[in-house]
């Protein structure tokens, strides 16, 4: 049998007028965006984690920390492009990979599957190990009153 691992990630961040919203490496056109020092790819983010969380390698704040200049504004699929090495490094590939993104507004249905093929080409696996779903809150809390974006991520990987 395979060596196999679990990861689970969880990212959040604040919405504000006149940022760009970048979720899964796709550009949503929205009058909000993500107040992030990176360019706040919230779904990204949780991806990172989950991955760094299957190997026990801690979360994206260990590895790339919001402290350092470097990551100042810089595109999430190069972070997870980094961490996915990490994870090859290990001797893993992607089973696949669960997530969800959730979101007032705007509607994200017609951005998912450009958000997989993202997804899918960074982490080397086949668009139908990769999910993306998208949900709201209900106008409960701050993201459902729109001031927040948050996603989720669960990963399967797998020995090679």
């Amino acid at each position: 049998m395979n060596n196999i691992r679990i990861g689970h990630g969880y990212d959040i961040h604040q919405l504000a007028d006149g940022k760009k919203l970048i979720i899964g490496g796709v550009e949503v056109p929205h009058s909000k965006g993500a107040v992030a020092h990176s360019d706040g790819d919230v779904l990204y983010h949780a991806i990172i984690d989950s991955l760094l969380g299957a190997i026990a390698e801690g979360d994206i704040g260990k590895h790339f920390p919001p402290s350092d200049p470097a990551y100042k504004d810089i595109d999430s699929a190069l972070l997870l492009e980094k961490a996915y090495s990490l994870i090859q490094n290990r001797g893993y590939a992607i089973g696949n990979i669960d997530t969800t993104v959730i979101l007032e507004k705007p509607k994200l249905r017609g951005h998912i599957d450009f958000m997989r093929k993202n997804i899918a080409a960074i982490l080397n696996t086949d668009i139908n190990n990769v999910s993306v779903k998208a949900k709201t809150k209900e106008n409960c809390d701050a993201t459902g009153e729109g001031n927040a974006i948050e996603a989720f991520s669960s990963v399967l990987l797998v020995g090679t």
